[in-house]
């Protein structure tokens, strides 16, 4: 069942989801709690290298980590994808679940907001990565602060045995992909 705005305000104001900062006079949706995007972003570099290989042992995309100052912008072009974080440090309950879903008026201009990860686990805790791609025609100018995307609680129908405590726990900046730790475990 998908959480309605009085029952997001009760699971705050009894502290079962934490979102902070939080404004919810202006965050709070009919169904979700709507978050700025971040100051930090990480861009991929291109490279020699001819191909991202998964299996390599410790691999870490090359990326540049660009910080924008509040009251700047970020312009992403046509076809970029970069990583960006939430400004709100989230967490949620054993017995919760978050989809994480892009704002229309964004997306009516080309810009995803998640790629495939557009969830967060019952248990998660940290500030969430967000995979942005401009599909759109024109360069666009992102701004840290600006309302970016909802947060959309489901509960589920019993709590989990084991919330989320994977790689990406305790996210604090855009962090890429640790996939290949997964073949180095399997080693």
């Amino acid at each position: 069942m998908i959480l309605s705005d009085r029952d997001i305000r009760e699971y705050i104001k009894r502290g079962e989801i934490k979102i902070v900062p939080c404004d919810l006079k202006e965050q709070l949706q009919p169904i979700g709690v709507d978050l700025r995007l971040g100051n930090t972003f990480k861009i991929f570099k291109i490279t020699h290298k001819s191909h991202i290989d998964l299996a390599a042992k410790n691999y870490e995309p090359d990326t540049e980590t660009i910080e924008v100052a509040d009251g700047k912008s970020f312009v992403l072009h046509p076809d970029e994808f970069v990583l960006g974080i939430t400004k709100e440090y989230v967490e949620i309950p054993n017995d919760i679940m978050a989809h994480i879903d892009g704002r229309s008026s964004l997306g009516r201009l080309g810009i995803g907001v998640h790629s495939t990860a557009g969830h967060a686990d019952p248990g998660w805790k940290g500030r969430l990565t967000l995979e942005i791609s401009n599909i759109g025609k024109l360069p666009i100018s992102i701004i840290p602060g600006m309302r970016f995307c909802c947060l959309i609680f489901e509960t589920l129908s019993s709590p989990v045995e084991k919330g989320y405590r994977g790689k990406y726990f305790r996210t604090t900046s855009p962090s890429t992909s640790k996939i290949s730790e997964e073949f180095n475990e399997r080693k």
